[in-house]
């Protein structure tokens, strides 16, 4: 694999893995003959441990080819494909709101009413 253009776009993290893989990472137990850095290794072990030492170009073309219905972003596909979902919890997650979005009056279960008693009786100046 030869790099034609640097920052020319985003990488899979099978991409990545064939990249190491052709520059020896995976052919060299004493890790001293390959032309990979020790911080490269370090990215070598983890994607070993990853889908994406199972995976192939031919099935990530596929992939991609069997979502172009659902007109997905490339950053979406490639999530997808660099984490390869097995339920479809993994692809759409139920998350709590972003803390710094407030959240709704349905969601902590007080009514609008409820809200303006609670702001009348703290606004109310107190009477002995």
């Amino acid at each position: 694999m030869k790099i034609l253009q640097s920052n020319a776009g985003v990488l899979t993290n099978y991409e990545v893995l064939a990249l190491f893989r052709s520059r020896g990472a995976g052919k060299d137990p004493t890790r001293v003959i390959a032309a990979v850095a020790p911080s490269e290794f370090k990215v070598y072990d983890y994607l070993e441990q990853t889908v994406a030492s199972n995976q192939t170009i031919e099935i990530i073309n596929k992939f991609v080819e069997d979502c172009e219905k659902y007109d997905l972003a490339k950053g979406e596909m490639l999530n997808i494909v660099n984490i390869r979902p097995s339920s479809a919890v993994e692809i759409d997650p139920v998350l709590p709101p972003h803390p710094s979005q407030p959240e709704s009056n349905e969601d902590i279960g007080e009514t609008p009413d409820d809200l303006q008693t609670e702001r009348d009786t703290k606004t109310m100046p107190q009477t002995s």
